[in-house]
């Protein structure tokens, strides 16, 4: 996707030096654009348990360039056990992600297979690079398959507006371009359907307002930011003809975990007849798990994210701010799980199926 005109990717081999990894620092967006260098496997495990880099498939791609780093840390006497090591480190950054769990099992086998340790780190750079070109890749392809969704909304109101709400970001700064759930958005924008985003704030983080708000302006998609708890309302008075979220992690039977708040939204939506699509690339699918609700880990991350936000003064500076009394305690869940029951369709690179295991399974022959 372009920043100001100029393309960009959310993870890449610094051009001249690829022994540093430049990602795009999230956690200065949407008031300043800054790429960040990282140079070592603990830059990597802070800048994805930290959030500089987050979203699904981008945890995936920052885990299969941390193995990369790993790789060129690791002495040759110890080789082995060294990445063995860095694999656990990464896998421990954040458990909900499927994706990063399957990248860093990739890297392993991949490397497995080198001769050398130099012979290794060559294996760990191309496999690296090659998690990151699928990912953009599979989300191309799903984009297209989302699009035609879209176009045939569009279709049956007489050419009118789409109107679209998602929840969190699932967007190219969620993946290595493209998006997830934006990919269908931007390849009808850019075929000409009128569409439009509701776009939820996604507390306490707010991806929405910070992320999603920001790349939609960038690439010039009509977008409304809403308060989280205002879709149903907007669903109840025809306002959304489809939801679109990404997703963290899909068992083989369809339920989906995706960003907290994911659920009531597929709930309003049922309750609505508004449709409800969740889009993804294969590597998010985990088909060893069954029941999500029951056996998807839910990351609880810190306190402070619920009892202070960050946001810009009047006066154009960055600030943080607490918005509850000095003594009250907080939890933050930043998952939740919506059953495959509530989902109306999944978009992934090789089609759209049922959130259900013998249509996932279609798809995917090979895991029966």
């Amino acid at each position: 996707m372009k920043v100001n005109g100029k393309p960009y990717r959310t993870i890449w081999l610094k051009e001249g030096d690829e022994r540093v990894v430049q990602v795009i620092n999230q956690l200065r967006l949407p008031h300043a654009f800054e790429i960040a260098d990282l140079v070592s496997l603990k830059d990597m495990c802070n800048a994805i348990s930290n959030m500089t880099v987050r979203g699904a498939g981008l945890i995936g791609a920052s885990a299969g360039f941390g193995m990369y780093l790993a790789a060129l840390q690791a002495p040759d006497h110890s080789f082995n056990d060294f990445m063995r090591q860095a694999a656990a480190d990464l896998k421990a950054t954040r458990p909900t992600a499927a994706n990063l769990a399957w990248a860093v099992e990739r890297m392993l086998a991949t490397i497995a297979v080198g001769g050398t340790p130099t012979h290794m780190r060559k294996l760990a750079r191309d496999a690296a690079v090659a998690i990151a070109d699928e990912d953009a890749e599979h989300c191309r392809r799903l984009g297209e398959h989302g699009h035609a969704l879209i176009a045939a909304v569009a279709q049956s109101k007489s050419g009118q507006c789409v109107n679209i709400l998602t929840h969190c970001n699932a967007g190219w700064l969620a993946f290595v371009d493209f998006g997830s759930a934006t990919a269908p958005i931007y390849a009808a924008h850019d075929a000409g359907i009128p569409v439009h985003v509701w776009v939820d704030e996604t507390r306490p983080r707010n991806q929405g307002a910070s992320l999603t708000a920001w790349e939609l302006g960038q690439h010039g998609v009509p977008h409304t930011l809403i308060a989280d708890n205002a879709g149903g309302h907007l669903m109840q008075h025809g306002l959304v003809d489809m939801v679109i979220t990404g997703t963290d992690r899909v068992t083989r039977n369809g339920d989906v975990a995706n960003k907290i708040g994911t659920y009531l939204k597929a709930l309003a939506a049922r309750d609505n007849g508004v449709p409800m699509y969740v889009a993804l690339p294969s590597s998010t699918f985990d088909f060893t798990l069954g029941d999500g609700v029951a056996s998807i880990p839910i990351e609880e991350r810190g306190a402070e994210e619920v009892r202070f936000i960050s946001g810009k003064t009047q006066h154009g500076d960055i600030a943080s701010v607490q918005l509850c009394p000095d003594t009250t305690p907080a939890r933050n869940w930043s998952f939740d799980v919506t059953p495959a029951r509530l989902v109306t369709k999944l978009i992934c690179e090789r089609g759209l199926c049922d959130a259900s295991e013998a249509a996932i399974l279609s798809l995917f022959p090979q895991e029966r």
